[in-house]
């Protein structure tokens, strides 16, 4: 099987979520990194995808030269990565997506919700992949938990749970660094602090496994660190279209907890609560009965879950293969091979819109609104 051609934009040596993704892309042989524009300063990003084994005339200084570089090539890449700041996500994945390549693009898609309904629309005219890296979702034992959903293993859904809550930026003496300032200053970080940055990925993992989507919201929000112009903390109930509950906290001053991701999912029939930190399992309970283990790795578990399985059971893959299995499915998709349920654009203009109305909310004290874009209100 032929290797697809791969590019990145951003994720750059030192960045944070870079490696994971060179990780993911080729874990399974389905990608090779063959094109870069990896860093803010172009000769810097030159040399370190040189280093990756990019060929130097596909080092790119910017963006801009990849796509002009890459877009009538005979070889150009199948798939580009957007990982760059937040603000340019849109201008960037709208150039390529119009250019005619499939797009991998960082959390949140864009900063505004006409900009999203934007990509949702190129997207449908061109044809081509726009996903958005919501990689929780691609979990083995998430994948599980969307099929027992789907299957009615517990009944009809009332009652989502779900937090994403972490105490690294609660320390008041740190609060001027300049890596955590940013995600509260709104001239970078946009309209939402914390909500925007952990929130989403609660919120989109309650719709992907439950299978449905967010219709109405309430917002609490709060800074806790007087220096902070956006919140650190909230809480944002919801309802869904099919009229499950939902409560989300997501907060990073909660001191004492690391990753502090988890889903609680409640049927007419049985339960089920899955958390990041032990992300191999998830304990479910039917009704009247005892809780069980499900491991990842183990006999009878769907194909969903056991397709993006590469080791045996009890041996943890981790958040990179999380991120890899999103580019399983999204190989698959270019090749026009059958493939799981991976995030695209409307979940990404979907994220938009609820962090934009629960701002809405938050300010007017809690108001129910719609969370809804508005291209799907009519």
């Amino acid at each position: 099987m032929k290797r697809l051609n791969w590019g990145m934009i951003g994720g750059g040596e030192g960045s944070q979520i870079g490696p994971a993704h060179r990780m993911g892309a080729q874990a399974d042989g389905n990608f090779v990194l063959a094109a870069g524009a990896l860093d803010h300063d172009a000769e810097r990003g030159k040399d370190y995808a040189q280093r990756l084994g990019v060929a130097e005339d596909r080092a790119y200084g910017n963006w801009q030269e990849m796509l002009e570089g890459e877009k009538n090539r005979d070889d150009r890449i199948d798939l580009v990565t957007v990982a760059t700041p937040n603000s340019t996500h849109f201008e960037i994945t709208k150039s390529f997506l119009e250019a005619g390549f499939n797009v991998l693009c960082e959390k949140p898609m864009t900063m505004t919700v006409e900009e999203g309904e934007e990509i949702v629309k190129i997207a449908e005219a061109t044809g081509k992949i726009c996903a958005v890296n919501y990689c929780y979702s691609a979990y083995p034992m998430v994948r599980e938990m969307r099929n027992m959903v789907a299957n009615g293993d517990i009944g009809k859904v009332r009652l989502i749970v779900t937090s994403f809550s972490h105490g690294h930026h609660g320390d008041a003496t740190d609060a001027d660094n300049p890596r955590v300032r940013w995600r509260y200053d709104p001239a970078m970080a946009g309209v939402s602090g914390q909500f925007a940055d952990c929130g989403i990925h609660a919120m989109h993992m309650a719709s992907f496994v439950a299978g449905d989507e967010v219709r109405t919201l309430s917002a609490d929000f709060a800074s806790t660190i007087a220096s902070r112009e956006l919140e650190d903390d909230a809480m944002v109930s919801f309802r869904m279209e099919r009229g499950t509950v939902g409560r989300l906290w997501t907060s990073s001053v909660a001191i004492g907890r690391q990753h502090g991701f988890d889903i609680q999912v409640f049927g007419e029939t049985g339960g089920m609560k899955w958390f990041s930190e032990q992300p191999n399992q998830v304990l479910y309970t039917p009704v009247g009965g005892r809780t069980q283990i499900m491991e990842k790795g183990e006999s009878g578990l769907s194909d969903e879950a056991s397709r993006l399985s590469r080791v045996a059971i009890a041996h943890p893959e981790g958040f990179p293969m999380a991120v890899a299995n999103i580019y399983v499915d999204l190989a698959a998709a270019i090749r026009g091979e059958p493939h799981g349920d991976y995030p695209k654009a409307v979940d990404g203009l979907r994220s938009m819109a609820a962090v934009h109305q629960a701002v809405a909310s938050a300010n007017e004290d809690g108001a129910w609104v719609d969370a809804r874009p508005p291209m799907f209100r009519t």
